[in-house]
């Protein structure tokens, strides 16, 4: 958590707080109060200038300025793009500006604690978001974020509590907030079904929140390594890991791609991120691999670590392809690069409702998506 501090006038006093913004914002220059007689439009118009709103009146009332704020910016018209990588590059810029507007609606936090009028209890929410250092085992006497970063924090609670079934173990796997829930179960079905040919011994690098190290296990696998270089996931997947009963197979470590020492498995997985463009706050390296960096660093070091006779699977989607962000020749001169050969590929279409959304500007890639599992060796 950042130790930035951030200032503002009330009542000619000078108040100040710890700042805290997951995408590393830098704390608003200008702060003003605003409360439920804020009116949207004048409230847009001092944002679009540059002003950040602390709200001091009710927090549903704070929603609803959040959500007029960000229905004002969603009628601005948008460009028709030519190509559908302008297109996606409208769609990025546009989500960056959104985010941009919609952060700066302020809540200020006691201690984790909200006390505007008609707020729900956030503390437990906002702790298990930011308290991520087991030497750190309390919140800041008084934050300040954005409205919108601190129901980003609820949300992610709920869905912690509730968890994601997933078929492929009959069991739910629950994501922290921070780290990719695995929604999109169709790469998933793909590892179930892949052949494992006897292998003993796997690496899951990049695990998240360690369902694929699970679904390893669950299949046969004995001996089992995960690796992230993301604290949030490291804890989120040893949690997992923990309340699965898989510690005995499972071993999770700290690692930028492939484990240290060294060593060499039958069987390496790898889900890098889909979409190789950059990224504006954490959560968004679980979709977007600036320079395609993770997967071609996996490509390059996998062979190095593979046993006599083992595979390496790499599940990556089509969508880069049909945005024009990568070619599939790109990817296959990469793999021979690499000194790999593929063996199998195994397709699957896309289940996410967006694949059918025609309102999406980005309908025209994502309704021909296919999510491939890429069966390699040396």
């Amino acid at each position: 958590m950042t130790e930035t501090i951030t200032t503002w006038q009330d009542k000619k006093t000078t108040q100040q707080a710890h700042w805290q913004s997951e995408a590393g914002s830098p704390p608003p220059k200008n702060i003003l109060l605003a409360d439920d007689t804020t009116n949207a439009k004048v409230a847009y118009k001092q944002i679009c200038e540059g002003t950040a709103l602390l709200y001091t009146g009710d927090f549903q009332n704070a929603k609803q300025l959040l959500q007029a704020i960000t229905r004002k910016f969603d009628i601005k018209p948008i460009k028709p793009a030519t190509t559908m990588l302008e297109a996606f590059h409208q769609h990025r810029a546009r989500q960056i500006q959104r985010a941009s507007i919609t952060n700066k609606i302020l809540i200020e936090l006691k201690y984790g604690a909200c006390e505007l009028r008609r707020a729900p209890e956030v503390k437990e929410a906002v702790a298990s978001a930011l308290i991520i250092d087991p030497k750190i085992d309390k919140l800041p006497a008084k934050l300040l974020l954005s409205l919108r970063e601190l129901l980003g924090m609820m949300g992610a609670h709920e869905w912690r509590k509730k968890g994601v079934y997933i078929d492929a173990m009959q069991a739910n796997i629950h994501a922290h907030y921070g780290v990719y829930s695995p929604v999109r179960g169709e790469y998933l079905d793909l590892i179930n079904n892949a052949p494992l040919n006897n292998f003993k011994t796997a690496f899951d690098i990049g695990t998240g929140t360690g369902v694929i190290a699970a679904i390893l296990v669950t299949r046969g696998i004995k001996k089992v390594i995960a690796t992230d270089n993301n604290i949030r996931a490291l804890n989120c997947a040893s949690e997992n890991i923990a309340q699965l009963g898989l510690k005995e197979y499972i071993e999770v470590e700290q690692a930028n791609l492939f484990p240290s020492g060294f060593k060499k498995a039958d069987l390496i997985v790898c889900n890098p991120p889909w979409l190789p463009a950059k990224a504006n706050a954490p959560i968004e390296h679980a979709i977007y691999d600036p320079n395609s960096a993770m997967l071609k660093g996996f490509l390059a070091g996998v062979k190095a670590h593979l046993n006599d006779n083992g595979e390496a699977w790499l599940i990556l989607s089509d969508i880069a392809e049909h945005l024009g962000l990568r070619s599939n020749e790109e990817l296959m001169k990469w793999i021979a690069d690499a000194g790999l050969s593929m063996i199998e590929k195994l397709d699957i279409a896309p289940k996410h409702a967006k694949s059918s959304d025609q309102s999406d500007p980005l309908y025209a890639a994502r309704s021909k998506e296919i999510t491939s599992l890429y069966r390699l060796k040396a």
